[in-house]
């Protein structure tokens, strides 16, 4: 990244795997990344002009950090972007395993609106489905990822993550790790459970690599687990195919899940809990965005709003 010109002790493989990382999991450009880093070197500058080891920081220092930003003038809206970006990079150290205590988890924002993320209608995500080529293995493995992944509202995770071992077809229920290693029973549809199961047969014709034996989902070629970038390779290329405009992520088929179930009727607490969110005000995002689709369908079809 040509906007870091100081990271103080936060090595450049780190920086590079966290890069990566945004890449895969919130699809950012080029230059969204660059505006992010920008941001980013603001905390760097902090850390090195007090001393400051990345590794044990503390809240009361990121305090301190957000308080000399509000000193130099940054707005609310910009003070909330440059801390998430910061919460961001922490849940990163903590999912690397760089940091065993996430610092961030109590560090508060300014209250703003909301960003509403990316997602899907039905016929879109039938649209990507139908562009992926059935006749090849790994056309039927891709058509079952996406299919757990909108089933289920996984995390990229958590997909590549999952376990033969951890799967209750008959049950109708997964078993996830999610973050911090907590435990959830995920429902899963009759429809995923078919391409499970068709995917699992064709699997059994792999050569699994030591280690990977267990592993749901692996490459065909390499007999290893799938790595996050290549999912997040294969779903981009099949919503091309399928004249998908909207950038997406492995992570909208997460988005799409909640959102198409909330519309349904379902509870948003149980919604919180097949999620895995540790707080509900992290599902109530889908409130909002439930709100916007109500209204964008009383625009369209009632007589008071047609022109």
């Amino acid at each position: 990244m040509t906007n870091i010109s100081n990271t103080g002790n936060v090595s450049q493989d780190i920086i590079k795997r966290y890069i990566q990382y945004l890449r895969l999991e919130r699809s950012y450009s080029t230059n969204t990344l660059d505006a992010y880093f920008k941001d980013l070197q603001k905390l760097f500058n902090f850390y090195a002009d007090n001393g400051i080891d990345f590794r044990s920081v503390t809240l009361k220092e990121l305090d301190l950090f957000a308080g000399s930003l509000r000193e130099n003038g940054i707005a609310p809206r910009s003070l909330a972007r440059i801390l998430s970006g910061v919460r961001s990079f922490y849940r990163f150290l903590t999912l690397e395993k760089e940091i065993e205590q996430d610092p961030t988890e109590l560090l508060e924002s300014p209250k703003i609106g909301r960003h509403l993320p990316q997602v899907l209608s039905v016929g879109e995500i039938d649209d990507i489905l139908a562009a992926i080529d059935m006749s090849k293995p790994e056309g039927v493995r891709d058509h079952c990822i996406i299919e757990v992944l909108y089933s289920c509202g996984l995390r990229i995770s958590e997909l590549t993550n999952l376990l033969i071992s951890n799967l209750f077809l008959e049950e109708g229920f997964i078993r996830i790790h999610g973050k911090g290693n907590k435990e959830r029973l995920v429902p899963i549809s009759p429809r995923a459970i078919k391409e499970l199961k068709i995917w699992l047969d064709i699997r059994k014709h792999i050569n699994i690599q030591r280690g990977y034996e267990d592993h749901v989902f692996v490459s065909r070629t390499r007999g290893k687990a799938l790595s996050r970038i290549s999912l997040f390779v294969f779903i981009q290329r099949y919503a091309a195919q399928a004249g998908i405009t909207k950038e997406i992520s492995p992570h909208t088929f997460r988005h799409s899940f909640a959102t198409h179930l909330l519309q349904g009727g379902a509870n948003l607490r149980a919604i919180q809990d097949m999620l895995g969110h540790e707080s509900l005000s992290t599902t109530e995002i889908y409130m909002h965005m439930d709100t916007a689709h109500l209204r964008e369908q009383i625009m369209l079809c009632h007589p008071r709003s047609k022109k």
